[in-house]
């Protein structure tokens, strides 16, 4: 990828029981980055270590060439919202923006007022009331509010109802509008960055299994279904990875068009990225 906002490379953070192992990929500048993997896998981590909030074993991450952990000015071009409030709850909204307009240099005090209104925030009412979608929302509404380049989300999505969540993608979507922002964006939730993400990262215990092109993925990616004699039939060097269930086989391969050409007596079905991460997950990889 060229022209990277963030550039990641080979970060490693080692915990009692897991290692993150050395972590690499990129975001393009006016791209949505989805970065998938079960729990546990390292989503957090990498996010963490990227930013300097733990300390790490190796690697780097890099904003426009300069390096995250070691330039405190670049919060100003950074929007950060973790999954749960970000505030002190006996805070209200009006008193967020009056912390934050101190804190930012490029605090854009209309700009959060319309982000409360749209979002239907109250500005008198102290967080501690608020639902959790509403607190999300206020996260959101702050870490847009100076003029951020990149927004960095940590399953920030997690836990809202299906409304909430699609009103929230639409304003991530208008972020990147401007080619000169980019976002990365941690969920579990794969229909989200179906819709928004252009990139997708998968983590799987501590490793990057692949980075691509989300259309890559919808539109080339397929799951072979069939029986154990088809199986056998299939050529290895084709199989990502494979389970089998009480009835068939399950193949996931990054070619279907290629696949339904070659195997006529299977189904072949196109891969969610669900479908993806359950087979690189619970099924096996060619040894």
């Amino acid at each position: 990828m060229t022209d990277a906002i963030l550039q990641i490379e080979n970060l490693t953070k080692q915990y009692p029981g897991f290692l993150l192992d050395h972590i690499s990929f990129s975001i393009p500048k006016g791209s949505i980055m989805g970065l998938i993997g079960e729990n546990g896998a390292g989503k957090s981590t990498t996010i963490k270590a990227a930013l300097g909030l733990i300390k790490k074993e190796d690697g780097r991450a890099t904003f426009w060439g300069q390096e995250l952990s070691l330039n405190k000015n670049l919060k100003e071009d950074i929007g950060i919202v973790f999954d749960g409030i970000n505030f002190y709850e006996t805070l209200t909204p009006a008193k967020v923006g009056s912390i934050s307009k101190a804190a930012y240099k490029q605090w854009n005090s209309r700009l959060y007022l319309d982000y409360l209104q749209r979002f239907q925030l109250p500005s008198d009412k102290e967080i501690k009331d608020f639902s959790k979608g509403m607190k999300t929302k206020l996260c959101i509404a702050a870490a847009l509010s100076h003029d951020p380049k990149l927004l960095i989300l940590d399953e920030a999505t997690s836990g809202l109802d299906p409304v909430i969540r699609d009103d929230i993608l639409d304003v991530f979507l208008e972020f990147v509008q401007d080619e000169n922002h980019s976002i990365l964006m941690s969920s579990h939730i794969s229909s989200d960055l179906e819709k928004i993400a252009d990139y997708i990262t998968f983590i799987h215990q501590g490793k990057v299994l692949f980075c691509k092109p989300k259309d890559e993925l919808r539109y080339r990616y397929g799951i072979i279904r069939c029986k154990t004699d088809v199986f056998h039939t299939i050529d290895p060097s084709e199989i990502l990875a494979f389970r089998k269930d009480d009835y068939q086989w399950n193949v996931l391969i990054a070619d279907k068009e290629k696949a339904r050409r070659n195997y006529k007596n299977a189904v072949i079905d196109d891969a969610s990225i669900d479908d993806i991460l359950l087979l690189y997950v619970k099924g096996e990889q060619q040894k």
